[in-house]
């Protein structure tokens, strides 16, 4: 059996989604939907319509702070941690549990499925590339949610207040204990503006420098970029890596701006996918 949580912040548009591809899912047992400073209906519709999940109503608009609380309502292990805008493919908790058991995983997650059908033409081209980077594709990242073994989640004490909770999780494993689960997916909406991706990828960037600043997890090495992006400069796919290393160039600059001044920094959201 595991546990699911679901953070929410003012998510009324997308929770029913996310929900319904969770509440028929074999070998969950408790279902926890974390809202946290909401002033939408999220609490009305998801008391008023899912009653066997547990909902808290958090007057706190943190994301951390809801998982932090969320956990003391931990019925089961492993637990996943999904975020409210996605919806995970049917089975997916099964094939999960069973293959972290077989793989000897303490992290995983689902295989992301990114719909690019209602985004432009340069965002397409961006998540053409990356894809198709091996460290995305088999490193529990761009899945928008992750999943943690009961000795995993001994890794580390409360989520800290950080940008990036999912990096911060992450940089508590090693490669060999991570993994992607092949055969469950996770269903992502892409931005349907470049701005949102800009927003969206930016936020990430910073994360990742905020966490390296302060030092949090293990000291573990960057991907290589340098062997990795000529192999799709030289592709079929060179267009792609072009537009990729564009949009990366502009993430790094933005993330280092905002790093300056992170005290007053402004949870940037993508409004446009949901």
């Amino acid at each position: 059996m595991a546990t699911a949580i679901v953070p929410a912040h003012n998510e009324s548009s997308v929770i029913r989604r996310c929900l319904d591809s969770l509440i028929s899912q074999e070998g969950l047992d408790t279902i926890i939907v974390a809202c946290n400073g909401c002033s939408d209906d999220t609490v009305d519709i998801v008391r008023r319509e899912y009653p066997t999940v547990v909902c808290l109503d958090i007057a706190k608009p943190s994301k951390v702070n809801a998982l932090n609380e969320a956990e003391k309502h931990i019925t089961s292990w492993p637990v996943f941690y999904i975020d409210a805008d996605i919806a995970i493919s049917d089975g997916a908790v099964k094939q999960i549990c069973e293959g972290m058991k077989e793989q000897n995983l303490l992290l995983a997650a689902p295989e992301p499925q990114i719909d690019t059908s209602q985004s432009p033409w340069l965002v397409r081209r961006f998540y053409d590339a990356w894809l198709r980077l091996p460290y995305i594709r088999e490193g529990v990242i761009a899945t928008c949610t992750f999943v943690i073994s009961e000795e995993g989640r001994k890794r580390f004490g409360e989520f800290p207040d950080v940008i990036a909770d999912d990096g911060y999780v992450r940089s508590h494993f090693y490669d060999h204990e991570l993994g992607n689960v092949p055969g469950a997916t996770v269903y992502v909406a892409a931005p349907r503006t470049v701005q949102s991706l800009i927003k969206i990828k930016t936020r990430a960037r910073l994360g990742n420098i905020e966490l390296k600043a302060r030092k949090l997890g293990y000291d573990k090495p960057a991907p290589d970029y340098g062997s990795i992006l000529p192999s799709l400069l030289f592709s079929r796919h060179w267009l792609s890596a072009v537009v990729y290393m564009g949009f990366v160039t502009v993430f790094r600059l933005r993330a280092r701006k905002q790093f300056q001044n992170l005290d007053n920094y402004e949870w940037e959201v993508d409004h446009s996918s949901r």
